[in-house]
């Protein structure tokens, strides 16, 4: 990522009250609305018997900071990620802030309720980031700095508005990949607005972490140029360290095993004072401290952390520092506040119907009114008033995208590949359609030359928030520019797949965010699509709406060799919901589906798309493309549909149907086995995808047009399907050739390093293959049976 100068410094949030008092009777309400909405959900009628699930005690260790945050710091053009087991306390947090109704408390994990980890498009309530997938929560909003930043550049906005970029994470996601990549990226050490803060209480599913070395941690985020911020020790226990012989007693606190400290939240006074102490020179020191101390205070020190103390946590935000990323590190117990406070088994553990009528008590809630919030009149109800007003937010509005063109009139000649016809297009819009290339921006990980973007990386230049000067610019040999401006428009980052489509998500949600639809385009090599499918899908499922394209791909890399040849793509494609994919076999194709694809980025029904592109050079002659304007527009329509006969042979019962590369080895098939006598016809597939959704929808399991099928498959043949992927892509089409068989050809193991005539060769898709499977057909036919009656 070409790294934003440093943006200026953030004014001071507006503090709200810091009455500590108020803040705890408010903290100990969120406690209880998201214990008892989780015990509510577990005990409603269930008639699959299924287990309903939650998490009391990943909610109750981040209470004490949501309430000091969003009760006294947060402003309304901050944004929060919370950490995916602490819905409910966001849940609880919106209700006594008035965003969320009483009544779907008791609908937590409920069909068309509160979902079970905060959603920003299925919940009810204002949730700024979905988080769910482990990792992903955390790192977003990183990308939403950046997205902000890029749509500032387009749209002036004084800087305060621009807002902190909060990540409330849980310390068991620092052990995710994804984490340091976006970490690590050397644009993130200067996105002052983004703040991550740990919930630290060191244990996860299973059990306490031993050896979570957070000194270690620390070290890492510190390299990585953020401020680091560490809330250890509540008050109860600074003041036994000020003690006599206090400090002996933080040393051992300090030096103490994870698991040894987690034993301590589960013991009483006596046991306390038998185990604090260990064994070590120190210990007679210690038991004579811990004697003064009255049992009740004792075990409430013990758990006295500085992730439950409000006065520290306040201290703790206020030092937050705007000119670079911050990480505080809030020590905390899981499950605080709970009788399984600590437990190493309280992940999913639920409360007795006893144990929660004693937390009501605690907390001064009404068991017969569970989900109320503070009485009108009261300092608390109006505190929650206050904070509410506080954090109104303006509507982002919506900016209708500018219409996009259906066809730029390119005809392309001669030989080029699909790949390239990705950058002669991102050109070509630039002079045909200007207010829609404005919109587009380009986001690669250090593959944009070998992807063919050299030519719209020149033309649009790199984002950068300040112009910086490019020192090859006046070296002749140089042709790729890195000429980095404001008004760039393409975004580089290091080599982390993940990283790019996390910040292709967050581009592609501006228009609900912001209200500025942007039209991003991500390019990553295809067999590297895999490694960024989790974040990708889970972007989507957040409404971020994007083009991802893949390339190069398939074994057509040929010299490129196995470890950089993609199989499962086609059916990634597939099967990706709120996806379109497409597969182009020419130039003009790719240009139809990258306009079909922009005309449906930054709008509320929108979706993203899917383009698997290949480096091979294809005749485009070979394309057949209608000269006369409602032939080319018939054939546009149907490459947009999914697939459109290339050849149609007199009397042909066989008909090979080809997608992408593999174009050039059905159409030479085809003219051998018209040689042979077995007359072929030649379908193009440009959208698996859309012919799976027609035939899905012949069946009322879909909702597409189903015309296109009526076209491609007029009348019973044998199909011969080859593609350069997964042969199991387009099995499916058997179910629309009258009963007349099916062979269907493609790439089923892992390729090596060749020319393409011995890989397609080895993997049975090269033209003898097609041959071959087309005479078998034709012999099925002319012998009649379950596959070939007459």
């Amino acid at each position: 990522m070409t790294s934003p100068t440093t943006a200026p410094a953030l004014p001071a949030p507006a503090a709200g009250s810091d009455d500590l008092d108020l803040l705890a009777a408010i903290e100990q309400r969120v406690l209880w609305l998201a214990t008892a909405m989780i015990d509510h959900a577990n005990r409603r009628p269930n008639a699959s018997g299924l287990k309903v699930g939650g998490h009391q005690a990943s909610s109750a260790s981040m209470v004490s900071i949501m309430t000091a945050l969003w009760f006294t710091r947060l402003r309304p053009e901050d944004r929060v990620s919370v950490k995916p087991h602490a819905s409910p306390a966001l849940h609880a947090v919106n209700h006594l802030l008035g965003d969320l109704d009483a009544s779907y408390l008791t609908r937590l994990r409920e069909f068309g309720g509160l979902q079970s980890y905060p959603s920003r498009t299925k919940d009810p309530d204002r949730v700024d980031y979905s988080t769910g997938s482990v990792g992903i929560g955390a790192t977003a909003p990183i990308w939403g700095a950046v997205a902000r930043r890029y749509v500032d550049d387009r749209t002036p906005v004084p800087a305060q508005r621009r807002g902190r970029q909060y990540s409330l994470v849980g310390d068991a996601e620092l052990d995710e990949g994804a984490v340091w990549e976006a970490v690590l990226d050397p644009g993130t050490a200067d996105l002052g607005e983004v703040v991550w803060i740990v919930d630290l209480n060191r244990q996860s599913l299973d059990r306490v972490v031993p050896n979570i070395a957070v000194s270690r941690l620390q070290r890492m985020f510190d390299a990585a140029g953020w401020q680091v911020l560490t809330v250890k020790y509540g008050g109860r226990l600074q003041r036994l360290f000020e003690r006599p012989d206090g400090v002996l007693l933080e040393q051992r606190i300090d030096t103490m095993s994870n698991p040894e400290y987690q034993r301590l939240l589960r013991c009483g006074a006596e046991e306390i004072r038998e185990r604090l102490p260990g064994g070590g020179a120190s210990a007679p020191a210690i038991a004579r401290l811990l004697a003064g101390v009255e049992d009740a205070e004792l075990v409430a020190a013990v758990r006295d952390l500085g992730g439950h103390d409000l006065a520290a946590l306040l201290d703790a935000f206020d030092r937050i520092d705007d000119t670079r990323p911050s990480v505080l590190f809030a020590y905390t117990v899981k499950g605080y506040g709970l009788a399984s406070a600590g437990h190493p088994q309280n992940h999913s553990n639920l409360l007795s119907p006893e144990q929660l009528a004693d937390l009501a008590a605690r907390t001064g809630a009404d068991p017969d009114d569970p989900w109320a919030a503070f009485a009108p009149g009261t300092p608390e109800a109006a505190l929650c008033a206050a904070a509410a007003a506080r954090l109104a937010r303006p509507s982002a509005g919506t900016v209708a995208p500018p219409p996009v063109p259906a066809d730029l009139g390119w005809s392309p000649q001669g030989r080029t590949s699909t790949q390239q016809a990705l950058g002669r297009t991102l050109l070509d819009l630039t002079r045909s359609a200007p207010a829609v290339a404005e919109r587009v921006v380009t986001v690669a990980p250090d593959v944009a030359s070998s992807t063919n973007l050299g030519g719209w990386l020149n033309k649009a230049g790199t984002w950068s928030s300040t112009e910086k000067r490019n020192w090859f610019a006046d070296d002749r040999e140089t042709i790729l520019h890195w000429t980095e401006r404001p008004t760039g428009q393409h975004i580089e980052l290091g080599i982390a797949e993940v990283n790019l489509v996390g910040l292709l998500g967050e581009l592609g949600a501006t228009w609900s965010r912001w209200g500025h639809p942007l039209f991003p385009i991500g390019v990553v090599y295809d067999p590297f699509v895999g490694r960024a499918l989790e974040p990708w899908s889970f972007g989507m499922y957040a409404g971020g709406q994007s083009i991802l394209v893949g390339t190069p791909s398939g074994v057509t890399l040929g010299f490129e060799g196995g470890a950089h040849q993609s199989i499962t793509t086609p059916s990634i494609g597939l099967e990706q919901p709120g996806c379109v994919a497409f597969e182009p076999a020419f130039a003009v194709e790719v240009e139809w589906a990258l306009l079909d694809g922009l005309s449906r980025l930054g709008r509320p029904d929108g979706s993203s798309t899917y383009l698997r592109l290949s480096t091979r050079g294809v005749d485009q002659g070979l394309a057949d493309l209608p000269a006369d304007p409602a032939a080319r527009e018939r054939r546009r329509r149907q490459v947009l549909a999914g697939g459109y006969r290339l050849r149609t042979a007199p009397g042909a019962d066989v008909a090979i149907v080809a997608m992408g590369a593999m174009v050039t080895e059905a159409l030479a098939a085809a003219d051998r086995l018209a040689a042979s006598g077995v007359p072929a016809d030649v379908l193009v597939v440009t959208s698996a995808d859309r012919l799976l959704r027609a035939h899905r929808a012949r069946s009322g399991l879909d909702v597409a047009e189903t015309w296109i099928l009526d076209h491609l498959f007029d009348r019973p043949q044998g199909l011969v399907t080859v593609l350069d992927g997964h042969p199991h892509t387009l099995a499916f089409l058997a179910a629309e050739n009258g009963g007349r068989g099916i062979r269907t050809l493609g790439v089923s193991g892992f390729g090596q390093s060749g020319d393409l005539p011995e890989l397609y060769a080895v993997h049975g898709i090269d033209a003898d293959a097609i041959v071959r499977a087309g005479l078998d057909l034709a012999e099925q036919g002319r012998r009649g049976g379950p596959d070939g009656t007459r």
